[in-house]
């Protein structure tokens, strides 16, 4: 089900587009949660992307996938996702009423869906995927209620809102391998995220406000974007021509294309770790090309319509630096090729990394 550059493919159309590549994976260590904990249960569409916009939020305990809202005692994924049941997707919220409160948490749900769609939600079509906030108490109703109206008055939205309030119900824990999906299948989980129509949405409807809510997750260290001033007197013409003005450096004659020592890769323009030398591989472009990124995080895709060509761009997070582009051509395990210029990159030979404060990446290279 893996998303092609800009097209969605079959299973998208059929309604399986949440289904996982079928592997299975290690229970995972969840976290303590005390009685005195709220409690919120959402539907926004596929569960991956709901539960993925509360990891890293102060105050969260947990965002745990599942199926509410039906009558069908314990349902699969298969019953849920055919339509075969009356329930929906949807994410459980247990968080610290001390941090952070429903309403906020609404704020962020909110931000993560299109709230004018009753039919499903993007490339998710069906009674499976609709969007509801369900109640546990009749303060929590209230709340939704007026966060509700108040989304209305944005005027970020040019249909009305039809999301329904809806007092809660039975909520049945999904399977082991939909918990976590974005950490586990970090590659996939993102092109399809972006493949459905959901990213490209948010990015047009909230920009920069719809991620907000999440802290600060970069590894390795606090990176910043510099001032241009300073990027023109440090960068080469090359280096600032292909990361600020989107260029690209020619085949076969760059640093890194040939490059096979044991390092990582990092963003020339902010110094954020990106690639490893444990992914790299011989694709024959005359590019350095990767199957997978370092620190998923720190690499963004965008749709690159450029030249008349449907590609998806990648750039680094916080350096904002143009890279390259990503291709479904490429070896096991992940199937992509990461094409990336050596402009954009900066790198740190295996035995400097301890010395730059990047000693958590040595562990990538034990064998």
């Amino acid at each position: 089900m893996r998303i092609r550059a800009l097209l969605i493919p079959i299973c998208l159309l059929a309604g399986i587009a949440c289904s996982p590549p079928g592997e299975a994976f290690a229970a995972r260590s969840d976290t303590e949660v005390p009685d005195s904990a709220g409690i919120a249960t959402l539907a926004g569409g596929c569960f991956w992307c709901i539960e993925s916009a509360f990891d890293g939020v102060e105050g969260i305990y947990s965002a745990v996938s599942g199926y509410t809202g039906g009558d069908t005692p314990n349902p699969t994924y298969k019953q849920v996702s055919s339509g075969a049941t009356t329930h929906v997707e949807a994410v459980q919220v247990r968080f610290d009423p001390t941090k952070i409160d429903f309403a906020r948490i609404l704020h962020i749900f909110w931000r993560q869906i299109d709230p004018t769609d009753g039919g499903g939600q993007f490339a998710d079509r069906g009674a499976q995927y609709r969007p509801v906030v369900y109640y546990h108490d009749e303060d929590q109703r209230a709340i939704a209620e007026e966060s509700k109206k108040a989304l209305q008055a944005l005027g970020k939205f040019d249909k009305p809102i039809v999301v329904p309030i809806v007092e809660a119900s039975e909520f049945y824990v999904a399977e082991e391998y939909h918990q976590d999906y974005h950490l586990k299948n970090p590659d996939h989980y993102k092109r399809y995220r972006y493949g459905s129509g959901r990213t490209p949405f948010l990015q047009r409807v909230w920009g920069d406000e719809a991620d907000a809510h999440k802290t600060e997750k970069s590894s390795g260290g606090d990176w910043s974007r510099p001032s241009d001033d300073e990027l023109r007197a440090r960068l080469t013409p090359l280096q600032y021509h292909v990361t600020q003005e989107d260029g690209t450096e020619r085949a076969f004659q760059n640093e890194y294309w040939d490059n096979k020592r044991e390092g990582i890769y990092v963003d020339i323009v902010s110094g954020e770790p990106l690639f490893s030398s444990r992914d790299k591989f011989k694709s024959g472009t005359g590019w350095p090309s990767f199957t997978r990124p370092l620190v998923s995080e720190n690499v963004v895709e965008k749709a690159d319509r450029k030249f008349g060509w449907n590609r998806v761009e990648v750039r680094s997070a916080t350096g904002d630096s143009h890279l390259g582009h990503v291709f479904e051509d490429g070896p096991e395990p992940t199937g992509l090729r990461y094409c990336i210029n050596s402009a954009s990159l900066r790198f740190v030979p295996k035995e400097q990394l301890e010395a730059e404060g990047l000693a958590e990446f040595l562990a990538g290279f034990e064998d």
